[in-house]
């Protein structure tokens, strides 16, 4: 019998914070607080389910 070969759809995502301009890949469904690892600012906000990002998305990583 042939293995199975799962294939996600999540993806990693490049963000820029929008408050020091500071660039940070992040997880695309990040169900938790994500901040900016130089300012602290916060990048996503939890909702329950998946994240809604608060920053802008500049590439999504293959």
């Amino acid at each position: 019998m042939p293995k199975q070969i799962r294939i996600t759809k999540s993806k990693f995502v490049r963000v820029r914070c929008p408050k020091c301009e500071e660039d940070q890949v992040i997880f695309g469904k990040a169900t938790t607080k994500v901040s900016c690892l130089k300012c602290k600012a916060p990048l996503t906000r939890p909702t329950g389910g998946k994240s809604r990002l608060r920053a802008k998305v500049l590439e999504v990583l293959k």
